[in-house]
């Protein structure tokens, strides 16, 4: 009964979304015998999570994400493999209004730790160089920590974010420090199910990237450090090996990427990104 209802739908696809989502809907309904206190409870559940919310965190960015929706939607639409670079999760730590930065530039926003040289291109799936594709990047702290996490220590201005454009090259590349593995926050109602499936909250250290080009599918895509303790265990199951790589550790006294000689021990990253054009 509750199906016919938006048989009048004039978008097909609201009618079928809204349909197959109350099939789904009650058939789980039935089959666990949801009591009215539970359903009370899920109700109370999601409330709650949209109370979490605020600017800069986003709980049902983050619900998605631990449940597993976030992933499965992108791997609907992009599967594995092909010629372009895989893409993943966005997570729930960008925010708009990033700084734009020129090439080189320390990100970091003084945030202390290692320091971390990034070199990246952007191509086509041909090889050609992709130049003026904008590239936004993200990523946490020495201790796991976003900017967003840090508003009081950093007075409200952003960190180890900002958004890059290529060279004619396809060249991009920054300066900041590395980033660590980190728990997903758990302080909220999303973290009363992990504790309830006796989860880890833990994610492994990543930095994260959204590129745009005119004529290309934008991509939003991360790079996993391959000797994370916690890289085959992504509580957000944001991992895919294709972008596991390499964060290679150098001495105190060798000469960085950008050619300035650095006083402590360093690392580099390196990755090349493929886009996929836009079909006409």
């Amino acid at each position: 009964m509750v199906q016919k209802t938006f048989e009048g739908a004039e978008d097909e696809r609201v009618k079928e979304l809204f349909i197959r989502l109350v099939q789904h809907l009650h058939d789980f309904t039935r089959e666990v015998r949801l009591t009215g206190e539970e359903w009370f409870k899920a109700v109370d559940f999601l409330e709650r999570v949209g109370k979490t919310c605020t600017p800069t965190r986003q709980e049902y960015v983050l619900l998605s994400d631990i449940l597993g929706v976030s992933v499965l939607v992108d791997l609907i639409h992009r599967p594995d493999g092909g010629s372009v670079t895989d893409s993943t999760l966005l997570g729930p730590f960008y925010v708009e209004g990033r700084p734009k930065a020129e090439n080189g530039s320390d990100i970091s926003g003084e945030v202390t730790g290692t320091p971390m040289f990034f070199n990246g291109r952007v191509l086509d799936s041909d090889g050609t160089p992709v130049a003026g594709a904008r590239v936004d990047t993200w990523h946490s702290d020495g201790e796991g920590s976003y900017d967003v996490q840090m508003q009081d220590r950093l007075q409200g201005e952003p960190a180890m974010r900002a958004l890059l454009t290529t060279d004619h090259d396809g060249r991009f590349w920054f300066r900041s420090v590395s980033p660590r593995y980190y728990p997903v926050p758990d302080d909220g109602p999303c973290g009363e199910i992990l504790r309830a499936a006796n989860r880890s909250p833990m994610r492994p250290e990543h930095l994260h990237f959204w590129l745009h080009a005119e004529g290309f599918e934008p991509l939003i895509s991360m790079l996993v450090r391959g000797d994370d303790p916690y890289v085959e265990r992504d509580a957000v199951f944001g991992v895919r090996r294709s972008l596991v790589v390499d964060f290679v550790r150098h001495p105190a006294g060798e000469t960085a990427p950008d050619g300035t000689r650095v006083d402590e021990p360093f690392q580099t990253v390196e990755r090349t990104f493929v886009l996929a054009r836009k079909e006409r």
